[in-house]
């Protein structure tokens, strides 16, 4: 998708459609269009949160779209990226492959103009992604969103600039991430995984290394291997490193679970809506995601992205309730439910990572369903080891419009997972599941903070919104972003 800064009066504007972002009570008098001053005038147009109105013919634009942003007082980043995502959305089902994006300059609220471009590019690719990869004719085909034109004042163009660079990254990395979910399990492999963070490292000059299962297993993965053993999909142990910082300083792990499709092996999960077990892979493409926003903007920092892969299946090979893993800690871990597979593959994961000595660790996963019932779909749960690292974290989040909340890891949920036969158990039963599964993989970072993103509620959305598509939501890209720019003073 094309963007650029326009700097040109809103009414000498050619184009298909100008999408104007407005707060309620603005007014539309820069555009001086007759329909839209009765509608706003009469109060059949308030401008409130979500609301839009459509007017054809109005000076050189074919059409002018308003969206509502909220009240002044509340506008953030989020509000003008969710207009923003409606605003395309809307572009999208008009057919239109090219719309000019404004904002009115009380809806601004108080962004500056590099924010302003950088959360309205992050709306466009939020509200304008569709995956027609696998349809051979679409019922009702609609064209891409192939550019968009932001306006801003002349003053204001070189900061807009600044922002449309990071935008455009992130809207790189996002939509590299959703349509990587979208891919079925057929498709989306661990090798196939792999072949994409190789694709990645050629693209960017990255480092990557990818163990098979031969090496997986000299590395002493035992975690891993026990999940993947009822599969005929060999898993990958992946590894990519970017070097943006001084040479030798101690980078910042992304880990992300990478379940391309789970079962749950033989504590096999219900029928109903399996078909979405291929959005396990969700924090391994959140990690991908990222990588490819640190290869357009290079950072001077150092990261790494670890990505455990495999399948969860049954089978007579399959792990099994009752047996005994070892490690790559070298602890031992009795399996009491095979679907409690991703802190199995994550724990070999934070293992490995501390050869890295790590400055910070971030792992995302969809971990557990208990996360949904605890807080729904629309905050990411956080736990970690380090209360600064968390702190930071959650204002990444914030400023992502990817909203995280702590939970707590007291020592005395630690009783959850004592095991009869082994150093600790992978699940505690029904309660506090979110924080028992956090407490597990805590028992296998050494040395390092760590914090936990449990992204099972928020990586894919069973429903259209008025801002989103059904789907996967690319959840983690815009946080990782937000957080390794501020660590490294972008």
């Amino acid at each position: 998708m094309k963007t650029v800064i326009s700097t040109k009066p809103l009414l000498n504007v050619e184009t298909p459609l100008l999408a104007v972002i407005v707060a309620p009570g603005a007014g539309v008098s820069p555009l001086k269009d007759a329909s839209l001053e009765r509608a706003v005038t009469s109060g059949d147009y308030k401008g409130q949160k979500d609301e839009t109105l459509l007017v054809y013919g109005a000076g050189k634009a074919e059409r002018i779209l308003l969206v509502g942003a909220g009240k002044p007082t509340e506008i953030t980043r989020s509000a003008i990226r969710r207009a923003s995502a409606i605003a395309a959305r809307r572009a999208r089902s008009l057919g239109t492959q090219t719309f000019t994006l404004g904002v009115a300059k009380e809806a601004r609220g108080s962004l500056g103009a590099a924010e302003l471009a950088q959360v309205l590019i992050e709306g466009v690719a939020q509200g304008s992604w569709q995956f027609m990869e696998l349809k051979k004719q679409p019922e009702d085909p609609k064209p891409e969103v192939e550019s968009v034109e932001l306006i801003f004042e002349a003053a204001d163009k070189e900061e807009a600039e600044a922002g449309r660079r990071i935008g455009d990254a992130i809207a790189a990395g996002y939509l590299f991430t959703r349509n990587l979910q979208m891919q079925p399990g057929n498709v989306c492999t661990p090798t196939y995984l792999a072949e994409q963070a190789r694709k990645l490292a050629a693209t960017h000059g990255f480092g990557v290394t990818v163990l098979d299962k031969a090496q997986i297993k000299k590395e002493g993965m035992g975690a891993l291997l026990a999940v993947a053993q009822g599969s005929a999909e060999e898993p990958r142990f992946i590894v990519l490193e970017y070097q943006g910082g001084a040479p030798g300083s101690a980078p910042v792990a992304l880990i992300g679970k990478g379940v391309t499709f789970d079962s749950g092996g033989i504590s096999i999960k219900p029928a109903l809506n399996m078909e979405d077990m291929k959005f396990d892979k969700s924090g391994a493409t959140a990690v991908l995601g990222a990588f490819e926003v640190l290869g357009r903007l290079k950072p001077k920092i150092n990261v790494v992205g670890l990505i455990p892969a495999t399948e969860n299946l049954p089978s007579g090979t399959a792990v099994k309730p009752g047996d005994v893993v070892k490690s790559h800690l070298g602890k031992t871990i009795e399996i009491i439910n095979t679907d409690a597979e991703g802190r199995l593959i994550l724990c070999d994961a934070l293992s490995y990572a501390r050869r890295f000595k790590p400055a910070a660790a971030i792992d995302a996963a969809t971990l557990t369903g208990a996360v949904v019932i605890a807080l729904g779909h629309h905050a990411i749960g956080m736990l970690g080891n380090d209360e600064a690292l968390l702190d930071e974290v959650r204002d990444a989040g914030e400023r992502a419009g990817e909203r995280c909340w702590p939970l707590p890891l007291w020592d005395e949920y630690r009783e959850l997972l004592k095991s009869d036969v082994a150093d600790v158990k992978n699940s505690g039963g029904r309660a506090a599941g979110t924080i028992a599964g956090a407490w597990f993989l805590r028992e296998f970072v050494d040395g390092f903070p760590w914090v936990h993103l449990d992204i099972a509620g928020t990586a894919y959305l069973e429903g259209e919104g008025a801002s989103h598509a059904k789907g996967p939501t690319a959840i983690g890209v815009r946080l990782f972003t937000e957080f390794l720019l501020k660590r490294a003073g972008a």
